[in-house]
This record gives C-alpha cells, structure tokens and sequence, in this order.
C-alpha cells in the first residue's frame, strides 16, 4: 500500500506550485534594475569627475583606476600583444618581393592601420553594427535599455567598443555581473582612446570565419584584395560575417550573407553613407570568391594549436622555420616553446633567401622522382630515398628538397638538413687533401703508393680500393690520379701523414663539421668515410663551397632579414660574413683537382657533369654500398645530393638504381637550374701558378723530363728534377724536393 497516498495531514501540508512571473513583467523587473544599475554607476562618474575638479579628491588621471574603480583596458597593451600572423616572403627573377607562406595558429591576424581601411568598409560596419558610435561615450543608453527590455541580455545592444572589449577579453557571457563591467570598460576605454583608435582595433580583431581575425586576412581570404581596394559590396559582405561567421561565411552560406550585406546597403543609405545610385550599383555587383577552393581544404589544429591544412609549406619553408627559432633561441636566449611561438605568433616578417625558380625544380624533380623508378613505399620494401641542397658562393642556401614523393606534412623530416649520413669519399677532399695542401704535406704532383697502411687490428694493410682491389706499393699515383677514380689508399697514406688527429682538426675546426665525435678521429672515419653520425648535405655543400670562392667558409644562412610587422625593426640578420678557413691557394689547387674527377677518363663524375660550364665534382659510395653521394659545382652553384634507404640499413641495387643514383639527380636538377645561363668559368688567384712537372720524379721539369702540368701554390712549390728515370718512382731516387715536411 502506498503510504503517501494513506496520509491526508501530508497531502494538506502540500505547497500549491508559484505561478511564474509573466515574460512582460519579468522584463520591466530587468529593464528596472539595468536603469537603476546604470544610473548609481553615472552618478558616481559624476560625482568623482566633479570632485577631482575641485580638488577634494585626487585621481591624478590614473590610467588603471580612472573610472569608479574600474581596472580599464589598456588598449596599446592589447594591440602589441595580439596573435598575429607570420608571413615568410621571397623573390622572384625581377626582385619583385611575393609572398610564399603564411604561418599562424587558429588566429590568422594581420594588423592594418585605419588609414588603409577603405572608407566604404568603415562605414558599412559602422552602419551595420552602432549607427551612433560617432557621438557616444562608449554605451548607447537608447539602445542598451531596449535591448534589456525585449532580450534581458540574451542578444545584441553592444556598441563597437562594447564589442571590442568582448574581443579583447573573450568575456561573452549573457549576464548582468558581465553586462555591468563590460559597459563601465566602454566608458573607460573611451576618457583614454578616440573613435578611429576604437575603430581600428575592432576592425582588427573581429572573427571573419574561416580562420581570419580582422578584415585583412578576412579581404585577402575572401576577395584576394588589400582592405584598401574593397568595392561597397564587397565591404557590405565582409562586413556581415561578424554577427555568426559561419552561418554569414559568404562562400557556405551566401544566402544568409547576401540578405544581411542588402541590409547593410539599406542602413547605409538611410544613415547618409551612400546615395541611391551607389546602392543600385552595390547591388548589380558581380562579386568573386577568392576563397573558393581554399575553403573546401582540410583543416584542423594540431597538438601545438598550429592550424594545419592540406597544402603543406616547402622544405624551405620548413628550413626557415627551423632556422629562425634555433636563431631566436641562441640570440635572445628564447626557450624552445617562447622561440616557437615567436615563430607563429608575433607578426614577423620574414624575407627568405630561396631562389624561387630553383626551389621550383629542384621540389618538380624530387616530387616526381624524375631520375627514379616509381616505386611503391612500404615497409616490407622500402623505396630509395634522396635528398639535396644547392648553395651560391656566398653560403645562400638556394634551394633544398628533403625527400621523395610528395611532401605529406609541415615541418616533416628533411635528410639533407638535419638527418647525418655516412658521407664515404665525399669526406677526402676534406679530411685529406685540403689540409695535406694547406699545410704544405703534399703538392700536386707528389706520388704517393697505391698501397694500404699498417692499421691496428688489421692483418694485412688497409684500405683496399673499389672492388677490394689492394694496389701495390710500387704503384705510385699523384693528388689528381688519386683523387678521379677516388682511391681508397691514397687519403688513407696522406692522413697517416698529417695524423688522424689533425685531420680531425681541420674537419671540426676549418669546415665546421657539426655532427663530429672523438671517435670520428680515427682512419676510418678520415679516409673513406666510415663515421659515427656521419655528415647531413647542408655541411658537405657548405665545406665545398670553400674551393670555388677563394676559401672562405660562410655559416650557411636562408633568410636575408626578419622584421616585426610594422617593418620598422630588424629583429634577426644572419651572420653573411666569410671566415677564411684555408688560403686561396689551397683553394684554387683544391678546385683544379675536383675538375679532374670530371674530366679524366677514370674521373667518377664525368658522367654527372653539367653541359656548357665548367664543372668540379666528388661522389662518394659507402664500403657497404648503402650510401652514394655526389658534391659538385660550377660556377654559379654548388650541390649536394644524397642517396640512400631512410630507415634500414639496404645496399643500394646498382643495376636497377644506376650506379650513382645520386650523381643522376643532381645532373637532372642542376641541368635544369643552368638551363639558359650563359657559360661562366673559375678565376685562378695570384697565390697559384700552373707548372709542367716531370711525370717521374713529381718534382719541376727540366728540359728533358717527360712532363705534364699541374697547380701549385706560390709559396710551396717543387724543386726542380735534377734527372729521373722518366717513370714514377718509389721515392728512393726523387731527390731533394726542395723543402722539408713541416711539423704539425
């Protein structure tokens, strides 16, 4: 049985339910208590301004408390502290300055003056949005109280400034308490900021849909337009979106749109703005939506609140990026996050080095995989995987491409970059040679056996040479017959010579080799490039670069400037300053013996070089074959291209990837980069001269030695053959050489 049902005294104790106030009641109750509100807070602003006057009281015009206690919002704080987007610009063949990226969170924001704002735009919100914001102080009395009465606080009645502080702080919800601060933030803001400062700000911080804040992303978006070049119409649809971006986004809902931009037009002819003729006009407009296809991308936000889409940057983009906050960090000592959302966040303007056309090639070609088999990429077989850096003589990084296919993400892996490989012979040149010149160890034409080393823990001598050929210690080969078919015992001899430590040196030291470890100074790493961590293409462009500039090493650099937005303040510059590393004679010895890799009948670059210039040249090949390379240049260029298998340790089939995959890619891009320019050769400098040598002794010709010519530095050349035996020698019978091995 039920028990309540059963008890009459509790059915009599039963409260009858309140009837509720009626909707008409409930509103003049509200519009009572706003007026009531409204009118203590103008009778204390009243009260305080009349006794500052007369000096009962001193508010001194405190910038924070000048109004009944109000903490006002200072507006230039808000300004200079706002997301605003990063754009990354370059330059195309005439100089002329194009943008190439954007960088931004979920806020694309590009602050823009007043006086750029085309006149029609400023109106049309004006309108649209606070018809008397003209000549109120901040709160539009009139409409604020017609607002509470009908809507008790559930839409509308702001002014602009009203709007502006809701934007500002973010503060939107529909109550008294916050109804009641954000009008006495109105008044404040207006005793400190005028009408166009208001103005300005408002039309910079509204939400246009689609990512943009403020009406300059929003009329590039949209109409793909600067602010100052709106149409009416056009200034009557950016206009309209503020009220429900999405659902006023005039490309997803034109409709909607198109009804609020037509009464926008109205108010503006009522209030004065335009005449009939004008509006008929807006009206009979054919307007164009830039923003069409960009808006059916996807988009969404990663895990640093970075807005991502489907058209992803450049690998020299991603090269910028990288660049600027490792710059950020070391310069301004910024954390990793603080130099990130610099990057992302603070307005700068980034002017990138990048030649545009170049950067064009280089990401067809690797795109494409012109120069490879298309083949699938999985994880049972891998495909081949390559990547390059170009470089000018000045250390400009010009173009770069870290991978094949196409790219599938921002700021992913770039090989050539940031990703170390087992450079193999690339590293002679300058491990060996280059400081065996430099510091007077060998010349040109010093023969040296083509025979390994004794090395710990070998039993027999090291290296052999390509295809595990030994050599013979009577086999005597010279720098540049040693250097074309790239020997393997040669370097081995000359760093036996200088000591692995000082060729360690020179790597770290001179060619700035970053990716060095202690254990790299040893023969292995040295001389055929066995390393630890190995070499990235960045590194190795940037050490060859020395040999065709007179031996100047420049730290490479991508960008030219970085300014903040307003352009007014130089906020990063790379260090464009050539540090001279080794002489120009090494140089200038250097650089004519990486021609010979081209251009003698054994040379391993021959097949590699670019038609109509003059060309130098190096690869490189692991021991194990997992690895190929090719450096090389001409005189407008130097390139470096890797070839290789990403993730796994794969030798590279030579009879289906060719046998320098890697010389291949870098023929086809850096033909089609020359294509069109016209020849342009190396100038030798005055510290090295061309001399016949004889061809047994390695030492100066005389009369009747058979001879041929090399290049020596001025100030270390041979003696000169006092008789030979017309065939290289062990070295027993070569005389005095006319100087004496240096210590070192």
């Amino acid at each position: 049985m039920n028990k309540e049902n059963t008890s009459p005294a509790k059915n009599k104790r039963r409260k009858k339910k309140k009837k509720p106030l009626s909707r008409g009641l409930t509103a003049f109750l509200t519009a009572f208590l706003m007026v009531f509100m409204i009118g203590v807070l103008t009778a204390g602003i009243i009260v305080i301004d009349i006794f500052s006057d007369i000096g009962l009281i001193n508010i001194g015009h405190n910038p924070e408390k000048d109004i009944a206690g109000v903490d006002y919002i200072d507006l230039d704080n808000y300004i200079a502290n706002q997301s605003q987007t990063t754009i990354i610009y370059g330059y195309d063949a005439d100089g002329n300055e194009i943008e190439i990226a954007r960088l931004h969170g979920q806020e694309n924001r590009e602050w823009v003056d007043l006086e750029e704002v085309c006149q029609d735009l400023q109106d049309a919100v004006v309108a649209l949005e606070d018809k008397r914001f003209p000549t109120h102080k901040g709160v539009d009395w009139i409409r604020t109280i017609g607002v509470v009465v009908k809507y008790s606080f559930s839409q509308g009645g702001s002014t602009l400034t009203q709007q502006l502080i809701k934007n500002l702080t973010g503060e939107n919800a529909g109550t008294f308490v916050r109804k009641y601060k954000e009008i006495k933030n109105a008044l404040a803001l207006e005793q400190h900021f005028d009408k166009d400062e208001i103005l300005e700000a408002y039309l910079n911080t509204i939400y246009l849909d689609m990512g943009c804040y403020g009406i300059k992303t929003g009329a590039e978006y949209y109409f793909n337009k600067d602010v100052s070049d709106l149409t009416l119409m056009e200034s009557a649809i950016l206009a309209s979106i503020t009220k429900a971006p999405r659902g006023f986004n005039p490309i997803v809902n034109y409709e909607n749109n198109r009804a609020r931009a037509t009464e926008c037009l109205n108010y503006m002819l009522e209030q004065g703005y335009i005449t009939k003729e004008e509006f008929d006009a807006a009206l009979a407009e054919e307007v164009i939506f830039y923003g069409d296809d960009r808006e059916r991308e996807e988009e969404y936000v990663d895990e640093e609140d970075v807005m991502i889409t489907t058209e992803y940057n450049s690998y020299y983009v991603d090269l910028v990026i990288e660049t600027l906050i490792d710059d950020l960090r070391e310069q301004y000592g910024y954390t990793e996050s603080e130099a990130f959302r610099k990057v992302y966040y603070g307005g700068l303007k980034v002017y990138a080095a990048l030649d545009m056309d170049i950067q064009d090639e280089i990401e067809y070609v690797y795109e494409n995989r012109i120069t490879f088999p298309k083949e699938a990429d999985t994880e049972e077989n891998p495909a081949i995987q390559s990547s390059m850096v170009i470089l000018d003589y000045e250390g400009r990084i010009v173009a770069t491409a870290g991978r094949l296919g196409q790219k599938t993400g921002d700021r992913t892996l770039n090989i050539g970059t940031t990703s170390p490989r087992q450079p193999g012979s690339t590293i002679k040149p300058l491990s060996a040679y280059a400081p065996a010149i430099e510091l007077n160890y060998y010349t040109w034409s010093s023969y040296i056996p083509n025979y390994g080393i004794a090395v710990r823990g070998e039993d027999k001598p090291w290296p052999t040479n390509y295809g595990g050929v030994a050599g013979s210690i009577d086999d005597l080969k010279n720098l540049p017959q040693a250097i074309a078919p790239s020997l393997n015992t040669i370097p081995a001899r000359i760093i036996d010579a200088l000591t692995p430590t000082t060729s360690y040196r020179f790597l770290r030291d001179r060619f700035k080799i970053s990716t060095l470890v202690e254990g790299d100074a040893d023969y292995a790493p040295l001389a055929i490039g066995a390393m630890n961590y190995g070499l990235t293409c960045l590194d190795m462009a940037a050490a060859y670069v020395t040999f065709g500039n007179g031996g100047l090493y420049y730290e490479p650099w991508c960008y030219y400037k970085v300014t903040n937005a307003a352009g007014d303040e130089v906020i990063l510059e790379p260090n464009r300053e050539g540090e001279q590393v080794i002489s120009s004679g090494t140089a200038d010895v250097m650089l004519q013996l990486l021609k010979c890799v081209v251009t003698y009948p054994n040379g391993t670059g021959g097949a590699y070089a670019v038609s109509g210039q003059e060309n130098w040249a190096k690869s490189g090949t692991t021991s194990d074959n997992k690895d190929k390379w090719f450096c090389g240049g001409t005189g407008y260029y130097v390139g470096c291209a890797w070839t290789g298998f990403e993730k796994v340790q794969k030798a590279i089939n030579t009879s289906y990837y060719g046998q320098n995959p890697a010389g291949k890619v870098y023929k086809e891009v850096m033909t089609r980069i020359h294509d069109g320019l016209e020849y342009k050769g190396f100038e030798m400098g005055d510290e090295v001269v061309r001399r016949s040598y004889c061809t047994g002794t390695g030492l100066l010709a005389s009369a009747n030695c058979p001879s041929s010519t090399g290049w020596y530095k001025v100030s270390f050349l041979p003696g000169v053959c006092k008789g030979c035996s017309g065939r290289p020698s062990t070295g027993e019978d070569i005389g005095d050489p006319g100087y004496d091995i240096p210590d070192f």
